[in-house]
């Protein structure tokens, strides 16, 4: 198959094979089985190492179908309709894989949970979260993704108070990412009878769903539990009784909540889990030595904090701060198709990644 081995180096397909040779060599051994943690980071590994080869069988596999059609057509232009579809096809796993390429951190490859937070300005501020909202949940839509509403608070008039949704999918946690931050919208109120335009401000942040591989403790004294009734869709039963749950994390000040279950005791273990998700991430922007702390952005939803703005007024165009992308198409990005954005701001992580690693030591390197 013509260049072929271009691609699999590119992929590195080699390193891939051969870690996961390892894994399953240390698998065989009865030690490994004796430490749980190790053994489920092993298992873990080897289930996206898997999927990774699997993924990229597919691609090369592709490639080699259009090589031989191209061969075909030459004889006889009844297959060009089948060229041009397997061309499609290929171009866009083709994009997929090239960004799969640029996913390194150890949880990229993790489910997702995203919250959505507005900033001051009351209903203004409550449509644009769930606006927001909406544009996520497309854009998981898009990407074949499961989604799950774990908590969703109503605005009095309009939009949403907080929202939190569970996203399951390959390097769901990767891609979402990139999202945290402040999103600037500018436009004409439609809650304004004198027609003004309004700047609102949303806050999303996104945390790695935290599986058994990763072990977070928790003091039990440390947490305030609270039940209520939900609010939300559930039935009459959920409405009678105190089912939601909030947890308090009192050295920290974290507050999780579950509604979206009918028994209290699975919004505990809901919530639970995402305060270990928020927790795991507090903990390793620490030992990353970042100041900036993620709980920190939500002191001031405003100016200066915005990672991207939405102008549907006097003009049309959604820039990105950080890549300077921009496109005035923005009834296609409101409908999730996030691509361009995510792609610019995962290859300049991984560019300011490659410059922070030390020189001459490449294995220290945190993109493998």
């Amino acid at each position: 198959m013509k260049n072929s081995r271009k691609l699999e180096v590119f992929f590195d397909l080699d390193h891939k094979k051969s870690e996961l040779e390892r894994i399953n060599a240390q698998l065989e051994t009865p030690e490994v089985w004796n430490d749980q943690q190790k053994s489920r980071a092993l298992l873990q590994r080897k289930k996206q190492l898997e999927k990774d080869l699997q993924f990229e069988k597919k691609l090369l596999e592709k490639k080699e179908e259009i090589e031989v059609l191209l061969e075909l057509v030459e004889e006889g232009e009844e297959l060009i309709p089948d060229l041009k579809k397997n061309v499609e096809e290929f171009e866009k796993e083709l994009q997929e894989a090239e960004l799969r390429s640029l996913f390194f951190d150890e949880d990229d490859s993790r489910n997702a949970i995203l919250t959505i937070h507005p900033g001051a300005g009351g209903t203004e501020s409550q449509d644009w979260a769930q606006m927001l909202f909406r544009m996520y949940l497309r854009f998981a839509e898009r990407k074949g993704f499961k989604t799950e509403v774990i908590d969703f608070q109503p605005g009095e008039e309009a939009g949403l108070k907080s929202a939190t949704i569970r996203i399951e999918g390959d390097y769901a946690f990767g891609l979402l990412s990139q999202e945290s931050g402040v999103h600037r919208l500018v436009r004409i109120s439609p809650f304004d009878a004198n027609k003004r335009r309004h700047t609102s401000f949303a806050a999303v942040f996104v945390y790695p769903e935290i599986e058994d591989d990763v072990e977070i403790e928790i003091n039990p004294d440390d947490l305030k539990i609270d039940t209520y009734r939900a609010s939300g869709k559930g039935g009459q039963h959920v409405n009678r009784t105190d089912s939601a749950v909030r947890i308090t994390h009192l050295p920290t000040g974290i507050v999780v909540q579950c509604q979206n279950e009918r028994s209290q005791h699975q919004n505990k273990a809901t919530a639970m889990k995402l305060l270990k998700a928020r927790l795991y991430e507090i903990e390793k922007k620490r030992k990353r030595e970042k100041i900036d702390k993620l709980e920190d952005m939500k002191s001031e939803i405003a100016w200066g904090n915005q990672i991207r703005s939405y102008v549907l007024h006097p003009y049309k165009m959604i820039k990105d701060l950080r890549t300077r992308v921009e496109t005035g198409d923005v009834e296609r990005i409101l409908d999730g198709d996030l691509d361009e954005f995510i792609k610019a701001s995962l290859v300049m992580r991984k560019k300011e990644a490659l410059a922070e690693a030390k020189p001459g030591k490449p294995e220290e390197s945190p993109v493998q």
